[in-house]
């Protein structure tokens, strides 16, 4: 049924005059429906030259567009990477974001723009009532829908204004360009830089660097730790590192915990010998970062020496290499092998062996 039914009042009469013999639209409440504005006539639709004038104004948008695209592309390619500018209110940036993005986010504007422009300026400007219908899919609403498809690209103008057409399956056709061009950072390593393996398999962590509490910064004891304890640790050298670079990259990677267990519990380890293990009384150190997707994990249980990733329940055995004995990760957390030094406090015998973080396909698991 619909909301708006007819009615001929002067149907036994003839037609009703003051409705142009096209009846009243009458609210389901019973009330008439109100009448349509007047329609206004838009200077293009009256005007060839305004008409043309717009047909232009569209299709220089759609230009602009190819062009953006294009350049880019050249801004991917000539642009370096390690340049940055300095905008009043904005800041300072990378001069290699800054021109791509705005090259492509002009592009993509100018497209929806132009679209726009052409919508409202040159294709058909009525007033159209429809009227409601059971939400029924039928061959005969299929057949309807081609009808209204084919009668929309023709009101248009798409098949008749050339140009417009023209420019606009060509932004469209080199829309998709800049996405595949991007795609190349997925596997090309720019010369002299570091692969996205070796960016994870090298951290901060050093033969002699010394163990300190995260947040506090103390440097640790073995007599610290009681069994069955954890400690969040981090390099002493975090800090310094920090502040020369101005990010956290170094603390992502070099984040660890400190677990203590008693060494007859201890069943394996990733590396060593039992005269030179990488424990140290008991005293075990792994990277803190989840094998599976990064997430940093610290919820241990000292009854089963396990330890659990909140956020997809992958769990490790920490008294057995760390191995995974549940759960999506596909390898145990990195150990750390540890000593003390002079002093007596806790230090690394060097950097982890293995890849800190999730596994990927450049690192063969």
């Amino acid at each position: 049924m619909s909301d708006l039914t007819t009615t001929n009042a002067g149907a036994a009469d003839g037609p009703d005059e003051g409705h142009e013999g096209h009846g009243e639209l009458v609210l389901p409440n019973g009330r008439p429906a109100p009448a349509p504005l007047p329609h206004e006539l838009r200077r293009a639709d009256i005007d060839p030259k305004a008409a043309k004038r717009a047909e232009r104004q569209v299709s220089i948008m759609f230009t602009l567009a190819i062009l953006l695209f294009l350049l880019f592309v050249v801004a991917y390619v000539a642009v370096d990477k390690t340049v940055a500018i300095a905008l009043p209110v904005v800041g300072t940036m990378s001069a290699s974001n800054l021109t791509l993005g705005l090259t492509f986010g002009l592009a993509i504007f100018l497209i929806g723009a132009g679209a726009i422009h052409w919508a409202k300026k040159l294709m058909p400007d009525v007033e159209v009532v429809q009227m409601r219908h059971d939400l029924v899919s039928e061959p005969q609403d299929r057949a309807e829908a081609l009808e209204i498809f084919d009668a929309g690209a023709v009101d248009s103008g798409f098949g008749q204004r050339r140009i417009i057409r023209r420019t606009l399956i060509a932004a469209m056709a080199l829309f998709p360009i800049p996405l595949v061009v991007i795609l190349r950072d997925l596997w090309v390593t720019p010369p002299d830089s570091p692969t996205p393996s070796a960016l994870l398999k090298e951290t901060i962590w050093a033969k002699g660097e010394r163990i300190v509490t995260d947040g506090s910064y103390q440097p640790i004891r073995p007599e610290d730790i009681p069994v069955g304890g954890l400690v969040n640790v981090v390099p002493a050298s975090l800090q310094e590192v920090e502040e020369a670079e101005g990010n956290l990259n170094a603390r992502a990677k070099s984040a660890s915990i400190i677990v203590r267990m008693r060494p007859e519990d201890i069943r394996s380890q990733q590396g060593g010998t039992p005269e030179e293990p990488w424990d140290y009384q008991g005293i075990l150190v792994f990277s803190k970062i989840c094998t599976h997707v990064g997430c940093p994990i610290s919820l241990y249980q000292k009854r089963t020496h396990q330890l659990l990733c909140p956020c997809h329940q992958s769990t490790f055995d920490l008294a057995d290499s760390a191995k995974v004995v549940f759960g999506p990760a596909a390898r145990p957390m990195p150990q750390l092998a540890v000593t003390v030094d002079s002093e007596g406090y806790l230090v690394a015998r060097g950097d982890f062996q293995s890849h800190i973080g999730p596994s990927f396909w450049e690192q063969g698991s």
